[in-house]
């Protein structure tokens, strides 16, 4: 992160605060997601065949593609409600779906290795009925990747009444602790097979934010105390055969 140039450049799409600085809190999301592909890709026999749902303006697929030597990939569909064909092309992707999560015939073009789900479940207001419609079309074996906002398990329930009486158009709506987490995943029929929290403070901009050492201790904080408030990444299995 400390020297990337994609992640500094005009079109990448971080507030300017954390583009100054050498470890930003907020890279975190896209460090987690590479991480967690990365390893997928490495213990694949094959390419796999990913569906990032929620791309925005493709900020994971560029991140990925920045580094020295990034992880092979089969396709990589974007799928969002509003489609930038043209911008997420030039990014990388190879495949376009337009559609929302929220509505009753929502599903997958077709079947995938991996599911990436970064910041888009705090936006649903069902989003264990979207996961169970994304892990159905994930192949035996696989694995669905996200990440949201957290908060502990007992402030969960009431923080979720408050954002969803003064929640704007297509923000937050839905507040997720590691409790929810594991019970979207049971729910789904998938296996928690990594949770981590990513920080105990972010201040955007932050002369912190320069030393690897922050770095390293907010990761640090971040695993041993997953439901501090902040975010949450996780990685959840398909098992291979049908229980």
């Amino acid at each position: 992160m400390a020297d990337n140039p994609t992640v500094r450049s005009k079109r990448f799409g971080i507030p300017k605060e954390a583009k100054q600085v050498r470890y930003p809190i907020r890279l975190l999301r896209y460090w987690f997601g590479y991480h967690l592909l990365r390893e997928e890709a490495e213990q694949s026999p094959g390419t796999l065949d990913v569906a990032e749902i929620g791309v925005h303006t493709g900020q994971m697929l560029e991140f990925l593609n920045s580094v020295p030597k990034p992880p092979q990939f089969a396709s990589w569909t974007a799928v969002d409600a509003v489609m930038l064909t043209e911008k997420l092309r030039k990014a990388g992707y190879t495949d376009f779906f337009e559609a929302n999560l929220e509505a009753p015939d929502f599903d997958l073009p077709r079947d995938y290795d991996v599911a990436v789900l970064l910041h888009i479940l705090e936006h649903l207001h069902d989003p264990e009925t979207a996961l169970v419609k994304v892990a159905q079309r994930i192949r035996p074996g696989g694995s669905l990747i996200g990440g949201f906002p957290v908060v502990p398990h007992l402030f969960a329930a009431t923080r979720e009444k408050q954002v969803r009486k003064t929640a704007a158009p297509m923000g937050h709506v839905s507040v997720f602790s590691p409790t929810r987490v594991r019970h979207m995943a049971k729910k789904a029929g998938l296996e928690v097979e990594f949770m981590s929290g990513a920080f105990f403070l972010r201040s955007k901009g932050s002369s912190l934010e320069n030393s690897e050492a922050w770095a390293r201790f907010n990761l640090i904080w971040g695993g041993a105390f997953p439901g501090w408030p902040g975010e949450i990444y996780w990685k959840m299995r398909k098992p291979r055969t049908a229980a």
